[in-house]
């Protein structure tokens, strides 16, 4: 089948089909990623902590900080087999799981000698995504917009010839400041432009803080500027990664958007019941979870604990995202 033709079936859900990359950017492995993201049911694992939240991830595992030095080898040796026990689990697989989140030092590692992306995909049939944002600036008109990226041209071309499908970066809203949240959007659609450029497909995350006591009032604001910015920023088809929200399927018409690939939830603090239980009243959209995902998961557990408990974690993410 000629690469014109499989991208037209792949978008066959679109109504505005040739927006998205062009036979001359497609490979088959590209293609595939894309029909599964764009259509399967499934959610996208978070296996992204950075550098800062590292600690606490490892904390949460059971494993205590004189175990390590932070912002060393030694503490991204803990995650990487943390991430790698994961990975290896069998309920890891694209059965279930559509992508995993990568954080930059675990795609530049190995599992059982293979690159993480590539034993992602061909192991577990499982889309890899890359982190690419270097964290938050201060807040600023009740925002925190990403830091600057100088060396991110360079960190996509890597990443693209690693096998990596598309990326994810995070700033976050705590209030009903429009001049901040329009500030938010215009960064996110920017950089996604960057990163579209370079072949991946971008997640925006304009993540709102869900402790904010204007959260239903950042929330509408949001909606709108994305609203606009897929309309007029954004130059091909994206994916949004957006705060469960206080109202059901309020960013429904995200959801069917023609630029728009997919909405996923990140839990943003809620457990893993809580987030399932709010995501599974939001038609189209579906979780991409990090904390809700590795709940219950402990360095201590047997491997039959570990699997268990994975299992029905992947297992109830996986109903609460399902299509409605």
């Amino acid at each position: 089948v000629g690469y014109d033709s499989l991208l037209l079936k792949i978008f066959k859900s679109y109504r505005n089909k040739e927006s998205y990359p062009t036979a001359k950017m497609a490979d088959a492995i590209f293609a595939e990623q894309l029909e599964r993201v764009t259509n399967a049911d499934g959610f996208l694992a978070a296996l992204d902590q950075s550098g800062g939240s590292t600690p606490k991830t490892i904390r949460a595992y059971g494993i205590p900080d004189d175990a390590y030095v932070a912002g060393e080898t030694s503490m991204f040796d803990i995650i990487h087999a943390m991430r790698t026990r994961i990975i290896k689990s069998p309920a890891f697989n694209g059965e279930r799981i559509l992508g995993a989140i990568l954080f930059e030092d675990t795609m530049d590692r190995e599992i059982d000698g293979i690159a993480v992306p590539t034993f992602l995909w061909e192991k577990n049939q499982v889309v890899p995504f890359l982190k690419c944002d270097k964290g938050l600036k201060d807040l600023e008109n009740g925002v925190q917009l990403m830091k600057p990226m100088p060396d991110l041209d360079a960190l996509l071309k890597r990443a693209k010839a690693k096998g990596v499908f598309g990326t994810k970066m995070r700033s976050v809203i705590k209030e009903a400041n429009e001049e901040g949240i329009q500030a938010i959007v215009d960064q996110q659609f920017e950089v996604g432009n960057q990163i579209l450029a370079a072949g991946l497909v971008p997640i925006l995350e304009p993540e709102v803080d869900i402790t904010s006591p204007d959260k239903v009032k950042i929330e509408a604001i949001l909606k709108e500027k994305l609203i606009e910015g897929l309309a007029t920023k954004a130059d091909k088809p994206v994916m949004l990664k957006l705060s469960l929200p206080t109202e059901v399927n309020l960013y429904k018409d995200l959801v069917d958007d023609d630029k728009c690939v997919r909405v996923v939830a990140l839990s943003g603090g809620y457990s893993r019941d809580e987030a399932n239980a709010i995501l599974e009243k939001q038609d189209g959209m579906i979780a991409s979870f990090s904390r809700a995902l590795a709940e219950g998961l402990f360095d201590k557990l047997t491997d039959d604990e570990f699997n268990s408990t994975i299992e029905n974690s992947i297992s109830t993410i996986f109903e609460a995202s399902k299509k409605k």
